[in-house]
């Protein structure tokens, strides 16, 4: 099979765009229950908001445009189609960097950075600090290839983004940059030493802080810990469906678009800093884009079946140990997973970078993309 990289327009079929309009006009609502606060759930009025956007005034056709304008292309590696974004520099000496999204997000978590990281200067930066933007679709998300043999987990992704830089002719010297599931793949490519990755960055660490740690903790860490805790206590029920009973979810995530739509909402709603209405944080369109890439390839089981993939790699032992590549780590408060400076410098072998911003939570990018920014640089800058 050619190892060739391709060109990969995005033309969904007006067909499917049809079925999910009609299917949009036949929903069979829940009732709202006894609960009013959102701690069940996603109450209806938000996705009934939701929902009138996208039947009427949110436009597809406009984000395929988008999407297609940052050089939509593909490549097959051991088998699996990957669908990414590659968006060069003007700037010909710009470093390459890998940017991995996570779950609920997708490649356009970054869509409001790709145009200062590639082109600084016209958005008030340096032309040191631009770079070419690598941007995949992780394995059985948005357009990638959904999987159709067991181990493309978070260590077979990660060889297959090292062998996609190789093929772009950037294996000389490049970065990575990831949160949530991006995080544990950047961290894996740090563990294998990828041929030229020269440094990582970070916007989430996962982590479990020792016995010492936690007897030894600050009051602010105190309050790191207790985020962690009651994630993972109240927050966390869709993580441990989807690693262990992925398929179970299946069929509600590929029959309706509603069903969806909420699984994907929860999340912002839990875990972003946005007092529980991401919507005021982050354009509902935007908010749609994201469940679009999701339902139009009906990537809602492939993605939950990403977890289960996951937890088995865990079970069997994941790399530990240092993380051996110079790093730098961005806190944002608005993160249930959080670690402090001290933390951090136990578990880096090269601290290059740390700090915490003022706002954002778990879609950093998306929720605070100029400090996003800004902490990228700052990261790179370091290990120049």
């Amino acid at each position: 099979m050619s190892d060739a990289i391709q060109p990969f327009p995005i033309r969904v079929p007006q067909t499917a765009l049809i079925d999910l309009a009609d299917r949009l006009a036949r929903i069979r609502w829940p009732d709202s229950g006894p609960v009013r606060d959102g701690s069940q759930g996603p109450q209806p009025d938000r996705i009934r908001a939701l929902v009138e956007r996208w039947q009427g005034g949110y436009d597809w056709r406009a984000t395929e445009t988008l999407l297609n304008g940052w050089n939509s292309s593909r490549a097959v590696i051991d088998g699996l189609g990957i669908h990414f974004l590659h968006v060069r520099s003007p700037q010909s000496q710009a470093t390459p960097l890998l940017l991995t999204h996570g779950w609920p997000g997708s490649i356009l978590e970054f869509r409001d950075v790709i145009g200062p990281l590639t082109d600084p200067v016209a958005h008030g930066g340096h032309a040191s600090d631009a770079f070419h933007l690598v941007i995949p679709a992780l394995p059985g998300f948005g357009f990638s290839d959904k999987p159709s043999e067991l181990g493309w987990g978070v260590g077979h992704t990660a060889r297959a983004w090292g062998q996609l830089m190789q093929r772009l002719d950037y294996g000389d010297r490049w970065m990575a940059q990831g949160g949530d599931w991006g995080a544990a793949v950047t961290i894996v490519l740090a563990h294998m030493r990828a041929p030229g990755l020269a440094g990582i960055h970070l916007n989430m660490v996962m982590f479990q802080p020792t016995p010492h740690e936690r007897e030894d903790a600050t009051q602010e860490e105190r309050r790191m810990l207790d985020d962690a805790e009651r994630y993972d206590r109240e927050y966390s029920a869709y993580m441990k469906l989807q690693c262990t009973r992925p398929q179970s979810l299946a069929f509600a995530l590929a029959d309706s678009p509603v069903g969806l739509a909420s699984w994907i909402y929860a999340l912002f709603q839990d875990v972003s800093d946005s007092d529980r209405h991401p919507e005021r944080l982050i354009p509902l369109d935007h908010l749609i884009d994201d469940v679009m890439l999701y339902w139009l390839p009906n990537a809602g089981p492939s993605s939950a079946r990403f977890y289960w993939e996951a937890a088995q790699e865990m079970a069997k032992g994941m790399p530990h140990g240092l993380i051996p590549l110079p790093a730098g780590v961005s806190m944002f408060p608005g993160e249930p997973i959080r670690l402090s400076r001290r933390w951090a410098k136990g578990r880096f072998a090269d601290l290059r970078f740390f700090a915490e911003a003022d706002h954002g939570g778990h879609f950093a990018a998306l929720e605070n993309p100029s400090t996003f920014v800004e902490h990228v640089r700052a990261t790179f800058r370091a290990m120049t």
